[in-house]
């Protein structure tokens, strides 16, 4: 395995905590996150990769979404919201990435 093939798991395992946390910050839709994914290089991803988990989260109950038309004369774009199970779901995840970032810190000796 290369760097490369590395930072594609990373991202992987990595990308549904970074769109929750996103979404808990404010309703968002789908290109929205795409944009603001692509400020962090290592988690840019494609419309490929992020409507599919989308849908997923939606079918798991952990955002909601809504269409809102635009004021400025675009078509109709579809927000998306975090959940209470979402919240729960979130909350549970940022616990486990501290405990895993703590672990990584102590094994560095940092």
């Amino acid at each position: 395995m290369n760097i490369d093939d590395w930072k594609t798991q990373i991202k992987r395992g990595t990308l549904e905590f970074c769109i929750l946390l996103m979404i808990r910050q404010k309703p968002s839709y789908g290109y929205e996150i795409i944009s603001t994914l692509e400020h962090y290089p290592i988690l840019a991803v494609k419309e490929n990769t992020i409507y599919p988990l989308l849908r997923r989260l939606l079918k798991e109950g952990y955002i909601s979404s809504t269409w809102k038309e635009s004021t400025e004369g675009l078509p109709p774009r579809k927000y998306y919201a975090l959940t209470g199970q979402g919240q729960d779901y979130l909350e549970a995840m940022g616990k486990e990435w501290d405990n895993l970032l703590a672990t990584i810190e102590a094994i560095k000796g940092v």
